[in-house]
């Protein structure tokens, strides 16, 4: 079967592997569509702490069922939860295995969905609707991240949100809040391709570069300033004005996963009775409302996905590196 698979620090390749065998309590699922995700990168850069060479990547995918499944029969199209929680931890016992302390992920911690096929253990198999698009199934996991986020910063309806950061998980947290009805969602974003999309899927959008954030965010909230601010870009200077732009009481939710500890002005937080939270991956039911929202077609989220063939891996991955692309969310074509 044809494997796209993590080699060496910057290398990646389209390579034949056998097909998995399964045993006891495991599927093999015939992948159709696999995406990209930041912590593919990553890996791919050589710097994940627990990726290791050779890794076939990729843990948001869609497929159909082709043997295994106790309950599911062959050709049902399916997704994956793709975390592998240890059961036995404090967060664990508690019903929060997803921040599990020793938390490992299918393409990470073991061959994932940019392949053919895989094998996952049963219970991380998540069947979707018959008439689901397969493309927009390997996109149920990004969403599902929105979802997460959006639950844990307390949002109520009529909220005005700012949404820093229109790439995959900025523009799924922004098509969120609209699904959700924010009384006004507000992308800051820098490159200008990505303000144009987030712009045409109906967002308000401040340019990070040309504009005067603090002031165009008091311009669209009326001089009240924005409800929720969710910190997507995991860049140091989303910090310099993220607690500025929140009213009092206002929360700020921490999305991106930074390389390097921010400064944060704790004193800012406590005169405005701030909340400050941090969100993590997602539990398996934000992966159901996140069908139900890809399923609606409220807001076009395919219009953020580029599709490749695996044999463009080493080249689709090196311009992704680089910038000199415009894809916003890549995924490729398998199976």
């Amino acid at each position: 079967m044809k494997s796209i698979q993590y080699k060496a620090a910057q290398q990646v390749a389209c390579e034949e592997k056998a097909v998995p065998e399964v045993g006891p309590g495991e599927v093999l699922i015939k992948v159709a569509y696999a995406g990209v995700c930041g912590s593919d990168m990553i890996i791919y850069q050589g710097v994940h702490p627990r990726a290791k060479a050779p890794l076939v990547l990729g843990h948001e995918f869609s497929g159909t069922i082709e043997k295994g499944h106790s309950t599911l029969p062959p050709g049902t199209p399916v997704t994956v939860y793709p975390l592998l929680s240890c059961g036995h931890c404090q967060p664990c016992r508690n019903g929060y295995a997803h921040v599990c302390d020793t938390l490992k992920l299918i393409g990470i911690d073991c061959d994932g969905g940019m392949a053919d096929y895989v094998k996952v253990p049963e219970d991380k198999v998540l069947p979707i609707p018959a008439d689901f698009s397969l493309k927009l199934g390997a996109f149920i996991e990004p969403v599902a991240v929105g979802v997460h986020a959006v639950a844990r910063s307390g949002y109520r309806p009529g909220d005005t949100a700012v949404v820093y950061g229109a790439g995959p998980i900025g523009l799924c947290v922004a098509g969120c809040l609209s699904y959700f009805g924010a009384n006004r969602v507000i992308v800051v974003e820098a490159n200008p391709h990505r303000l144009d999309v987030a712009r045409q899927l109906g967002f308000t959008v401040i340019d990070a570069v040309k504009d005067d954030l603090r002031a165009k965010v008091l311009e669209h909230t009326q001089g009240r300033k924005a409800d929720l601010a969710f910190d997507c870009a995991a860049h140091p200077s989303v910090h310099t004005s993220i607690l500025d732009i929140l009213r009092v009481q206002g929360t700020g939710v921490v999305v991106g996963s930074y390389k390097k500890p921010a400064e944060v002005d704790l004193l800012k937080i406590e005169f405005k009775e701030l909340t400050l939270i941090g969100t993590r991956v997602y539990e398996r039911r934000d992966f159901e409302t996140a069908i139900a929202i890809l399923q609606s077609g409220r807001i076009d989220f395919e219009r953020l996905l580029t599709v490749a063939a695996p044999e463009e891996a080493p080249d689709q991955f090196g311009q992704l590196l680089s910038g000199k692309t415009d894809a916003i969310k890549l995924i490729f074509q398998l199976g």
